[in-house]
């Protein structure tokens, strides 16, 4: 798959997640075979630049290129400088995000919200693709909701304004992540569009993948939350998609060794009080569905050292390795969190 001048390994794509998508998360799923990671949203408001948080989402330090931000803001002339911002910081793609159902996105007429008013997307657009000389990207959805659904048309007005590669989750902005998603929609947008697709939504197996491929004739899929505390869903659909079979699941010590990889990244990112805490809700997702697991997450939520949280984590997996079992995910979702979709 190629996006500008970007030719990426594989179709399979990193969902921006709010929260979740830092760059030591980014760099894993890339290593485990995504083709493209997409970063956390970063405002368009340029007095945030200066903020803690907005520098370290602008951190790309070591991130395999492409390095790909998405930008969120609903005035067309503070997206473009968020672009050229983001741009000298080493963003080879700007990505527009047109698909985030939060509140406090939407109240503000950013991410989704944006799809009311089609006059106003086609200046963002333009905006943006004007500022810079990287490829511009857009994450939308089906529509505002089930009965206005508008991505074709959406898609058409990105296509003419120069945007370079479209990413659609199917869902409206009244579903947020309710209810399963509908593929009908993104089909319809491939058949109307000739620049690449990418298919979001609900895409948590092998099987999965293939089946939205097929249906929708996207040429990617992004994978979110079914990629939380299972980096390697990446490898596995590439195995699956270039061969029909299904990888080995990985052995508890593989498992115990990519998340401590994680965590430790998370440390040095964050720093040790910051990184201990965001690295909990990975650890969560980790565990989920292995045995003891339960009373192992309560306990983990206690622990406020680095040295104990490792400790109780090396503890758990040496109960786990003497059993010799290979990890098996249950088909449940990962607990929900606020997306930057």
């Amino acid at each position: 798959m190629q996006i500008g001048n970007h030719i990426l390994k594989n179709n399979l794509v990193v969902a921006p997640m709010a929260g979740v998508t830092d760059r030591p998360f980014r760099q894993l799923c890339k290593k485990l075979g995504a083709g493209l990671a997409v970063s956390e949203m970063v405002t368009s408001n340029s007095l945030l630049y200066g903020s803690e948080k907005t520098r370290r989402r602008a951190n790309h330090e070591g991130e395999v290129d492409p390095i790909s931000v998405q930008i969120a803001g609903s005035d067309p002339q503070m997206m473009a400088e968020a672009a050229r911002y983001n741009v000298d910081n080493g963003a080879q793609i700007i990505d527009i995000n047109m698909g985030c159902p939060a509140k406090k996105i939407c109240n503000v007429m950013a991410g989704s919200a944006l799809l009311k008013d089609e006059p106003l997307v086609s200046q963002i657009l333009k905006a943006v693709v004007g500022a810079v000389n990287v490829p511009v990207t857009l994450k939308i959805r089906t529509g505002w909701d089930k009965n206005n659904r508008n991505a074709v048309m959406i898609a058409k007005m990105a296509e003419d304004s120069g945007v370079q590669a479209l990413a659609m989750h199917g869902r409206t902005r009244a579903c947020l992540y309710m209810g399963d998603a509908e593929y009908d929609t993104i089909a319809a947008v491939k058949q109307a569009i000739n620049i690449p697709l990418i298919a979001n939504g609900d895409i948590t197996t092998p099987e999965k993948a293939k089946y939205v491929l097929d249906y929708t004739g996207a040429d990617a899929v992004m994978i979110g939350r079914a990629a939380q505390g299972r980096p390697w869903i990446f490898r596995e659909i590439e195995h699956f998609l270039k061969t029909g079979t299904h990888l080995l699941p990985p052995t508890v010590e593989e498992i115990h060794t990519v998340m401590l990889e994680h965590i430790n990244d998370l440390y040095g990112f964050y720093g040790d009080i910051a990184g201990m805490r965001v690295a909990r809700k990975h650890i969560s997702w980790y565990t989920k569905g292995l045995a003891g697991s339960a009373s192992f997450r309560h306990n983990m939520n206690t622990l406020d050292t680095i040295a104990l949280q490792q400790q109780a984590i090396n503890d758990f997996f040496a109960e786990l390795k003497t059993k010799n079992e290979r990890l098996v995910y249950a088909e449940a979702e990962p607990e929900l969190v606020e997306l930057a979709a």
